[in-house]
């Protein structure tokens, strides 16, 4: 144990602990116990609730600090093992090592008479339902937190304060098929030549709006392609993600959408093509002059770095909840290098981790005081 209240070797057994236990989107009931089993033995109320989130509270006063996470993974597995001071393993960046550290943080902290701190493992951020964002969301009615920080990756000494938001399409089309020696295009070559127009779409768009930097453009993703046939038509799908700059529109992006594919379809004559959309997320970006944010700057500092501000092109539990809590001071911390999300080389830094607690710790003690 440190001066600090730290205990360092239980922090790393929690947070391999952790990674050791597999929880795709889904599939988080065994880590959500083990983690209320651990805030249990250190000083928090714990329970599961309804939904599967792992939930944490210290303090019983009615200005709480939410440090919300998320216990489930991107699918696939990463073998569990360590180099050196590199833990390896799905969900030690993405998201457990900021979890796990937002655990061990506020354990170390007792938190004042008016303050309650709150540590949640939310279930299906890696799905679009976000799941359990969004019963917490519901759960906190007419009394949302003072403070929240949502657990993501962006390495010890830096803050995110915004990301973007996001748009899903499915689009199907059933066409012809024709011999590859003829003229008609091939229902693959279809589905390549929508993707092109939505990325014009996208392009031009941006180019309209000079959006120079990657938070404020469209960003199109082609996540997957299939083709199949039956007797006479072949059937392409493809699902397209959107990631949103902060001036669009969820709500009215999908009409102009419909409308540019609906032009491309009529000059290739397609008649059968149906658009679905799903999943859609506002871009968020909170502001810099609150006390959560000058806690951060103080407490980095305090630890030697050099704090610095990161809006991120992807999408978090953030968009989730900041519509919903619009004076409740927001931003995104954890320790990770997030290029590493989802990937086969997915690893954190122990040194970086505790630093991550050390920040944490630092800043519960300047919020509750």
């Amino acid at each position: 144990m440190t001066p600090d209240g730290i205990d360092r070797g239980g922090a790393e057994e929690l947070l391999e602990g952790l990674v050791r236990i597999a929880s795709p989107s889904g599939h988080e009931s065994a880590a959500s116990h083990f983690l209320v089993d651990w805030m249990s033995r250190h000083g928090f109320d714990a329970q599961v609730d309804e939904v599967g989130n792992a939930v944490g509270v210290r303090g019983d006063g009615s200005r709480e600090i939410l440090l919300l996470g998320h216990i489930d993974t991107f699918q696939g597995i990463v073998p569990v093992r360590r180099e050196g001071r590199l833990l390896f393993g799905r969900g030690t960046v993405d998201a457990k090592g900021p979890l796990a550290a937002f655990a061990v943080a506020a354990a170390a902290v007792e938190p004042q008479t008016e303050w309650r701190v709150t540590v949640v493992g939310a279930v299906e951020e890696e799905a679009a339902s976000s799941r359990g964002a969004r019963h917490i969301l519901e759960s906190r009615g007419n009394d949302p937190p003072i403070v929240c920080v949502i657990g993501e990756p962006s390495r010890w000494d830096r803050i995110t304060l915004g990301y973007k938001g996001r748009l899903m399409l499915d689009a199907i089309m059933r066409v012809p098929l024709g011999h590859s020696a003829g003229n008609l295009k091939l229902p693959p070559e279809l589905g390549v030549d929508l993707w092109r127009t939505v990325t014009a779409f996208c392009e031009e768009r941006d180019a309209a709006r000079q959006a120079q930097r990657a938070f404020d453009r469209l960003m199109p993703a082609l996540q997957q392609m299939n083709s199949a046939n039956d007797d006479t038509h072949g059937v392409v799908t493809l699902t397209i993600g959107f990631r949103l700059g902060p001036r669009d529109q969820p709500e009215t992006l999908p009409g102009e959408l419909e409308a540019r594919l609906a032009e491309w379809a009529r000059r290739e004559g397609i008649t059968d093509m149906q658009l679905r959309f799903a999943g859609a997320e506002r871009t968020h970006k909170a502001p810099k002059a609150t006390p959560l944010v000058r806690a951060f700057l103080a407490s980095i500092r305090a630890a030697k770095g050099t704090p610095r501000f990161v809006l991120k092109t992807g999408t978090s539990d953030m968009n989730v909840v900041a519509p919903g809590w619009p004076a409740t001071s927001l931003a995104a911390y954890g320790p990770g290098d997030s290029s590493l999300d989802h990937t086969p080389d997915e690893h954190i830094d122990l040194a970086e981790y505790a630093r991550a607690v050390e920040v944490l710790t630092a800043v519960l003690t300047r919020l509750t005081v």
